[in-house]
């Protein structure tokens, strides 16, 4: 499969070139990217963008818009760089950088994706803010405790508002003639808006 051929989210894990680079699972970019509300020409940050799966996703909805793949891992560049081939996209920008470097060489951005900080979230949050257009939005995802609730003190600092969903998937695995449920890691998805001034 060269490219996805649906209007809906949640590319399945194995159509995407994948290495040791942890990615977003499927259902939960499929939360995700409705929690965005992307609209065609939206200028996007994924920050963070691991193996590529969130900037893919949201770059096959922005089409006529630019993504911002931030990542400073040499393999995950190379894996960013892979999938957007895979799925002829010509609307994104890698950016080899460790977050928040580089935000000054980026437009304002109209949403904006955290899915990895590297432990700088404070210092991504806080650049975040400074680059987002007045209606725009961040979406964070975290799978610790602590995650969320530096980013949940930061968005509050910030005057934002906060809705924040807790997803927990358990998939199928086959274990001989039988069908087992096996639990993947529960992640917290949190949205912020900026609250007018």
């Amino acid at each position: 499969m060269s490219e996805w051929k649906y209007i809906t989210a949640g590319i399945p894990d194995k159509d995407f070139v994948r290495g040791e680079v942890p990615m977003t699972k499927e259902e939960i970019r499929a939360v995700v990217i409705s929690k965005l509300r992307l609209q065609k020409n939206h200028i996007v940050y994924d920050i963070g963008a691991g193996s590529g799966s969130i900037t893919v996703e949201v770059a096959l909805k922005a089409r006529t818009g630019m993504i911002y793949a931030v990542e400073k891992k040499a393999k995950a560049v190379d894996l960013i760089k892979k999938n957007c081939n895979k799925f002829k996209l010509n609307n994104v920008k890698i950016i080899e950088k460790e977050a928040p470097q580089g935000f000054e060489e980026l437009p304002p951005a109209d949403r904006i994706f955290i899915g990895g900080s590297g432990g700088f979230l404070k210092e991504i949050i806080s650049h975040s803010d400074k680059n987002l257009k007045k209606d725009g939005k961040i979406i964070l995802t975290a799978i610790t405790v602590n995650t969320l609730s530096t980013a949940v003190s930061q968005f509050e600092q910030l005057n934002y508002q906060i809705d924040i969903s807790n997803v927990s998937v358990t998939k199928t695995n086959k274990v001989g003639d039988y069908h087992m449920f096996k639990a993947l890691n529960p992640v917290y998805i949190i949205s912020a808006q900026k609250e007018e001034e």
